[in-house]
């Protein structure tokens, strides 16, 4: 793989200028943040490219990939579209010799991870996915807590979950053929965050789904995500892990994780994380705030590998774990049945 002497010899730029959280806005940043330079936006829709002149003046804009990939120079691309359309525009600009990082998540099946894969090392490319998550300052704080001073024992499971009486809005992320479903939203960081909080290796993955309950009032019909779907994690370790996303569940439920071990229970939470831990003199309650963000290391760390040969943190092989069990609790839930992991 070629190396850069340093940071401002990466041009970079973005396949999708959409409105929606500004999020190719904040890949740029955060591309700039580090020393790269951003030259290039694709936007198959021509009045968000006026947008994105006025943002970045002086960058060049395209009307798609194939078009800036032909007459740009752009060694970086970050592919901000519907995630259905990650996989094929990753394997485009990887075939054409540039360096890839996608949205989250990764994409929507274990197959389009692996043909990813296989892209970035016949062309001899970095590829990675934007887990900028990965350095939450709650996340952070529970593998501190939790890994480091092991303040409730052993883990034995989480269950981490997203739940409320939510209607959908009627945009892509709504519709299950493009979006990948319920659990690709957020449900892909609450895997990542789990992950790094759990030892040995995945071996089986039961999913379950529930659908119809919105199907009226998304605009989608048949095609709107689930109103609620679950995934259960075996590992060889004997823990478990088990996500779940419900748009009709109407109970309160504390924090994004709940992390059980031999000596309490741990809730992760952005607001602040709490404990209840097994004493010697009874029950006790811990509590505090959780330390700051630092999701600028994503794009530090690509920078790095890609300037001084860093080893990437957020490998294509670990971004696709959060898919392969998204995508097999989908084919468990229509099986009836538990299905083996074909990757760890």
């Amino acid at each position: 793989m070629k190396r850069f002497t340093n940071a401002t010899e990466i041009k970079v730029g973005v396949v999708g200028y959409g409105a929606s959280f500004q999020i190719a806005k904040h890949h740029l940043n955060g591309m700039r943040n580090q020393g790269m330079v951003p030259v290039a936006v694709a936007d198959i829709d021509p009045s968000r490219l006026p947008v994105a002149e006025a943002d970045y003046p002086g960058i060049k804009t395209y009307a798609s990939a194939t078009e800036m990939l032909a007459n740009s120079d752009v060694d970086l691309l970050a592919i901000c579209t519907p995630h259905n359309t990650h996989a094929d525009l990753a394997i485009e600009c990887m075939n054409a010799g540039r360096h890839v990082v996608t949205e989250k998540p990764f994409a929507v099946t274990t197959a389009e991870c692996d043909a990813m894969i296989a892209a970035a090392k016949a062309n001899d490319v970095m590829l990675s996915t934007y887990h900028n998550r990965h350095w939450d300052g709650w996340i952070l704080e529970a593998i501190d807590r939790i890994r480091n001073q092991r303040v409730i024992g052993d883990v034995i499971r989480i269950e981490a979950h997203s739940v409320g009486f939510r209607q959908p809005r009627n945009w892509w992320r709504s519709s299950k053929s493009i979006s990948g479903g319920i659990m690709y939203d957020w449900g892909a960081h609450f895997l990542e965050y789990s992950l790094q909080l759990l030892d040995g290796k995945m071996t089986e993955v039961f999913g379950y789904a529930r659908y119809g309950f919105w199907n009226d009032v998304s605009g989608y019909g048949d095609d709107t995500n689930e109103d609620e779907a679950m995934a259960i994690v075996r590992f060889d370790s004997g823990q478990l892990l088990t996500l779940f996303n419900s748009n009709v569940d109407s109970t309160g439920r504390k924090g994004m994780l709940e992390v059980v071990g031999t000596r309490g229970t741990y809730i992760v939470d952005p607001k602040g994380w709490e404990a209840t831990v097994q004493e010697a003199e009874g029950v006790g309650y811990l509590s505090g705030r959780n330390r700051r963000d630092e999701t600028w290391r994503f794009y530090k760390n690509i920078a790095d590998h890609l300037v001084s040969g860093e080893p990437l943190i957020i490998t294509p092989e670990y971004a696709r774990r959060p898919i392969h069990i998204m995508d097999l609790a989908g084919q468990s839930a229509a099986a009836g049945r538990a299905l083996p992991t074909q990757y760890p």
